[in-house]
């Protein structure tokens, strides 16, 4: 305990001076001005800024990823309170209380209390960075290659089923991922699979103009064929938090915390699902249900507590597992990789102050998105007076540059506008991105492991069913299956009813 309190201390040293700071503020800044904006998504933001990032260090680089996520996922309050339009999906859920409470006269005390709770949740979601990790670091260790196939499948179940919608939609995409993860060569014999004699697909899809494409060139599309939005114009009272707001729901802030951190280490969840479950649970334990979705400050507490306590939940698995939470996780795990770092169970013994840097990282973003929440409401109502049309040709040509800043190939840009069409398309099909995303990130590890496994036992797949823990996570994943069947799902609910 001392010694992980010693290596915060130097990690929070290490990042005060000026250089460090400027960095913290102007990523801060724009991350909340990226969730504002209706149409630009904290997973759109961090992708774009991983590719301006490649040359930096990598602690600046993450920090800057960091910034950009905690103040994305806080800025899209802004217009679900002021316009009743979610500037990101993890937003959505603030709109119920939130436009109702600026409809009254107190978007200003609707923006304080959205302040401080996504304040209190990503310092909930910290402090359990900084304990669980390790001890889920030192778990980890004892995975080998056939526990780790089966991490990479419960990931793309659990995001298929839990993600919204059709289940079975999900497990296509996660499914549809994992495929396309496989083009390229093979990690133990170079044999190049699904190339088809191209020299470019021999070198496999690179990750992250991908995720540029999926999310960026998507979003452009889909906006640009949306309905132009109305600007912003409401009148603000004071934004400074009440002292009673806090203490009066003090068990709201602790449960959406723990809702909201234990979904972000759900793989592919991400914060709009535990924003949801944290104002469902909310309402369920709440003395004021009639109030819900007509101005309560309760129900607009639980949503930013739980979304943003989700943040660094979704770091966790990436630290320990190598495995995103969420789909902005996956664009920082893809980073951690492109910056030379080992993210998994090796992270904790070979670089352990890596961890405490993370928390310190998520601190200095969480007080500086504090401080900007206080300070700069009405520029950031200016900045909603900007027409989101104009912005989509200044996001492509960010889109189409960082695709191709990475390992300047013209190949990479292709890509980009094919994972841009195929993500446009799977979303007017109503399909999740979540689990397609997933499929690419995980592909590799499931890849890997799986050859490894079957390697190390001569052909065998037994020990895939049979080694404990294994055994455990195959039986996770049935049941996850099961679960999302909803004939079956109701069987089981009625089983346990008559007990």
């Amino acid at each position: 305990m001392a010694d992980g309190l010693g290596q915060l201390g130097g990690a929070l040293a290490g990042f005060a001076n000026f250089g460090t700071l400027f960095n913290v503020l102007w990523a801060t800044l724009l991350g909340i001005v990226i969730g504002a904006l209706p149409g630009l998504t904290a997973t759109m933001g961090v992708a774009l800024m991983t590719t301006l990032t490649y040359s930096m260090a990598h602690d600046s680089a993450i920090l800057i990823l960091i910034c950009i996520y905690v103040g994305a996922i806080y800025g899209g309050s802004r217009s679900a309170i002021l316009l009743n339009i979610p500037g990101t999906p993890a937003s959505a859920c603030s709109t119920l209380d939130g436009f109702p409470l600026a409809r009254q006269g107190l978007a200003g005390r609707a923006m304080g209390i959205s302040t401080a709770g996504s304040w209190l949740g990503t310092l909930f979601g910290t402090l359990c960075v900084a304990v669980f990790t390790p001890l889920l670091g030192e778990l980890a260790l004892t995975f080998g290659s056939y526990e780790f196939f089966w991490v990479a499948v419960f990931g793309i179940v659990v995001a298929g089923s839990l993600s919204g919608g059709d289940p079975l939609k999900g497990y296509m995409a996660g499914f549809l991922g994992l495929m396309i993860a496989t083009m390229g060569q093979e990690a133990t014999h170079a044999y190049p699979r699904f190339a088809f004699g191209s020299v470019d697909l021999a070198g496999g899809i690179s990750l992250l103009p991908a995720l540029v494409g999926a999310f960026g060139v998507a979003e452009v599309l889909q906006v640009m064929r949306g309905p132009a939005f109305r600007a912003v114009s409401s009148t603000v009272d004071s934004v400074i938090p009440r002292i009673r707001d806090v203490t009066q729901y003090w068990r709201t802030i602790l449960r959406s915390g723990g809702i909201g951190t234990f979904i972000g280490t759900m793989p592919g969840l991400g914060e709009d699902i535990a924003a949801w479950s944290s104002y469902a649970a909310a309402k369920r334990a709440s003395k004021e249900k009639e109030k819900y979705g007509k101005g309560s400050v309760e129900g607009l507490m639980a949503a930013e507590t739980g979304e943003s306590a989700c943040v660094p939940g979704a770091i966790i698995p990436v630290l320990t597992l190598a495995v995103p939470g969420s789909a902005p996780a996956a664009v920082l795990l893809a980073a951690m990789l492109i910056h030379g770092l080992n993210p998994g169970p090796n992270l904790i013994v070979s670089t352990p102050e890596f961890v405490y840097q993370i928390v310190a990282m998520l601190i200095i973003a969480d007080m500086a998105k504090l401080f900007f929440g206080l300070t700069l409401v009405r520029p950031l109502l200016w900045i909603l007076l900007v027409p989101r049309e104009r912005l989509m040709p200044i996001v492509f040509v960010l889109c189409t540059v960082g695709a191709f800043a990475i390992a300047q190939r013209t190949f990479d840009i292709y890509v980009m506008l094919f994972f841009g069409l195929l993500g446009f398309v799977l979303r007017e099909l109503k399909f999740p991105m979540a689990p397609l995303i997933l499929g690419l990130v995980l592909g590799d590890l499931l890849d890997k492991n799986l050859i490894r496994g079957l390697s190390l036992s001569g052909g065998d797949v037994t020990p895939f069913f049979t080694r404990p823990i294994s055994a455990v996570l195959a039986l996770i994943t049935l049941v996850s299956v099961l679960w999302s069947i909803p004939p079956v799902a109701n069987r089981i609910g009625a089983l346990f009813r008559r007990r």
